[in-house]
């Protein structure tokens, strides 16, 4: 499909409430392909449409297991507790200590608006609860512990 321009901190896009998907169309078949496509491109295992501009209730989700896209997705149980490096597409190249469930629950409707229910630990949990924060108005650096860092350095700078 396309890739779509992931849009960065700053952009008051990213600070606004998503409203729900409420029907699938051709609009929105496109825009989930085009957001796994500039996903994968970009070498991130999670995107919501606010990021690309798009103000719906719609996510992509990639930890290595195959897509999974989440529309209208819903936390309905957490436990547990990671803390780790977390980073994001809309603030390239840094990240910071977060705090998340290490174990959550979800209900969403899938690309066939039919109800699915998953369940994800570790990575999984992290970008479920990422995601979602995205779908209204929250960016993990809202979360960090601590100071931002660099996870990317030119080559003079190592």
């Amino acid at each position: 499909m396309a890739l779509r321009t992931i849009r960065t901190e700053g952009d008051p896009v990213l600070r606004k409430v998503s409203r729900p998907v409420t029907e699938m169309n051709q609009k929105i078949r496109t825009l989930i392909f085009d957001m796994l496509d500039t996903m994968y491109e970009s070498m991130g295992v999670g995107l919501a449409a606010p990021q690309v501009g798009i103000l719906k209730r719609l996510v992509t989700i990639d930890v290595g297991d195959g897509p999974i896209v989440l529309i209208n997705p819903e936390i309905l149980e957490t436990s547990g507790e990671q803390t780790g490096d977390e980073g994001c597409l809309s603030v390239p190249g840094m990240a910071g200590q977060v705090t998340r469930p290490n174990y959550v629950k979800v209900k969403a409707l899938d690309e066939n608006m039919e109800e699915v229910i998953y369940e994800g630990t570790e990575l999984l949990a992290r970008a479920f609860c990422h995601e979602i924060d995205h779908l209204d108005g929250k960016m993990y650096t809202d979360l960090v512990e601590g100071e931002l860092h660099r996870t990317v350095y030119d080559d003079d700078e190592v």
